[in-house]
């Protein structure tokens, strides 16, 4: 039916030059065509229909099914791959962790921020009570019988530094007059091998030189052991004392610039904005207030230990030296090895000047 009214519609004739007669069969050329279009919508139908089924049974994967852009019949170039989309998903998240990271390098930064500005506003507030009290107009926390004994240490530990100064020297003069005699003692001994002469005269005063010699190496181990102990006293057992008042008294700055800060406060006005602050003061004044008490307790328990082991160690000490120094000068070596042993000091043996690897372990 279908090729029976094309072949009809292609034996119409078509007017020519102008030539406007009427068509006797336009109408079933008009209906010819929309019985062909309404055959085609069906046959697409039906075909779209079976494709479908087709596409429901084998179940395509997701992974190779496309998305096209565009109409049909359209280019290649509207086609999308589904895994590109994943892609943009794996692109999100590690986007999201970044922005994780972002956000906690900023809090670090904003940590660190807040921590200068604490400690901007703490170093204003100490510096401006250090001027005051300089020029007199600020005033300051005094415990009168603790800063005697502080201004006692500090002056006892002068004087301790110039004993072991001196003690220093003391050691460094003997021990180079030690070192005379055993090369004194040695060239003596020769001269008495190279000159038969006087061999005896030589021969005894060598043996003296090293009787002197023995004798010097064995106070200098009792000095030096004197020297030793003084420094540790010194250098570590009240320096770390005074390291300690050292903070007591940066926390006693710091207690009274916030107390100066509280009182400031407190003669303003009482609206709610100042109310705020003076709690806030309140605050940070109760905890200054703890650390200064709690270092001031530190330093008075400190104070009376040192004095406690300076005594027991400066007796131990100068017992010592008194002892040595006495049986060297008067000759009494016997006396003199005595008082080493009492005082638990060895001597190292000629030549050992240098500790072994396995003592330095």
């Amino acid at each position: 039916m279908t090729d029976s009214i094309m072949s009809k519609a292609a034996t119409m004739e078509i007017p020519i030059n102008g030539d406007t007669g009427t068509l006797p069969e336009d109408d079933s050329l008009e209906q010819a065509a929309q019985l062909q279009w309404s055959l085609d919508e069906k046959v697409g139908s039906s075909r779209g229909t079976r494709d479908l089924q087709q596409v429901m049974v084998s179940g395509p994967n997701l992974n190779e099914t496309s998305i096209v852009s565009g109409g049909y019949g359209g280019t290649a170039e509207g086609i999308i791959p589904t895994s590109s989309i994943k892609g943009s998903n794996m692109h999100h998240s590690s986007s999201s962790s970044s922005m994780a990271a972002d956000d906690a390098t900023r809090g670090v930064a904003v940590e660190k921020l807040e921590t200068m500005k604490k400690w901007g506003l703490n170093t204003y507030k100490c510096t401006k009570q250090m001027i005051s009290e300089r020029f007199g107009r600020g005033s300051r926390t005094v415990d009168l019988e603790l800063e005697a004994q502080i201004e006692v240490l500090r002056d006892t530990k002068k004087k301790y530094e110039n004993v072991l100064r001196l003690a220093r020297a003391l050691t460094n003069h003997f021990y180079n007059m030690v070192q005379t005699q055993h090369a004194l003692g040695d060239t003596f001994a020769d001269l008495s091998q190279k000159s038969p002469e006087l061999r005896d005269e030589f021969g005894y005063n060598a043996e003296t030189q090293k009787l002197l010699c023995k004798n010097g190496e064995t106070l200098l181990g009792a000095v030096n052991f004197f020297v030793s102990s003084i420094n540790t006293l010194v250098n570590k057992t009240m320096e770390d004392t005074l390291m300690t008042i050292k903070m007591y008294e940066n926390a006693r700055l710091e207690f009274d610039a916030y107390r100066s800060d509280l009182e400031e406060l407190s003669l303003g006005p009482r609206d709610a904005v100042a109310m705020a602050r003076i709690d806030a003061a309140q605050e940070q004044y109760q905890v200054q207030k703890d650390k200064y008490e709690h270092l001031r307790s530190d330093v008075i328990i400190k104070l009376k230990f040192l004095e406690e082991n300076k005594v027991k160690v400066m007796h131990k000490q100068l017992l010592l030296f008194h002892n040595a120094i006495s049986a060297y000068f008067a000759g009494n070596q016997q006396q003199l090895e005595q008082t080493l042993k009492q005082f638990n000091i060895k001597l190292r043996p000629p030549g050992a000047d240098k500790p072994s690897w396995l003592e330095e372990q």
